[in-house]
């Protein structure tokens, strides 16, 4: 049962970063009207600096490719960790009112490396 519920957060998580990454790419998401003056500004800054948008959108989608399947979920995980902190990071800071949903995807992706442990242990052995 437990695998399941991990693979259906998985896999629900996993087309939320593909999503999140493809939008980066097409701009399809409509941007929210009431978005916080400091993301504006961000949001501005990330345009200018033209190649961020489409790194962190390839890595996203990579990422969420990744945590689907079983079998690449604990590199998905790995992969995907920097942009959790950059994600939690912008909402603890600008934007308060997206803070629960990036909660729920750090819970699941430190379930992911609970539970994929062991094959991280060679990264750290001497």
């Amino acid at each position: 049962m437990k695998n399941k519920i991990l693979f259906v957060l998985c896999l629900l998580s996993g087309l939320m970063f593909i999503n999140s990454g493809l939008d980066k790419f097409f701009h399809y998401i409509p941007v929210p009207k009431d978005l916080p003056e400091k993301m504006v500004k961000v949001g501005a800054a990330f345009e200018v600096i033209g190649w961020l948008l489409p790194l962190v959108g390839a890595v996203e989608i990579l990422g969420g490719l990744l945590l689907i399947f079983p079998k690449t979920r604990a590199l998905g995980a790995v992969v995907l960790v920097p942009v959790l902190a950059g994600i939690l990071l912008t909402h603890i800071t600008m934007a308060p009112a997206g803070l629960p949903v990036a909660i729920i995807l750090v819970a699941i992706i430190l379930w992911v490396m609970i539970e994929n442990r062991k094959k991280y242990l060679p990264m750290i052995d001497e």
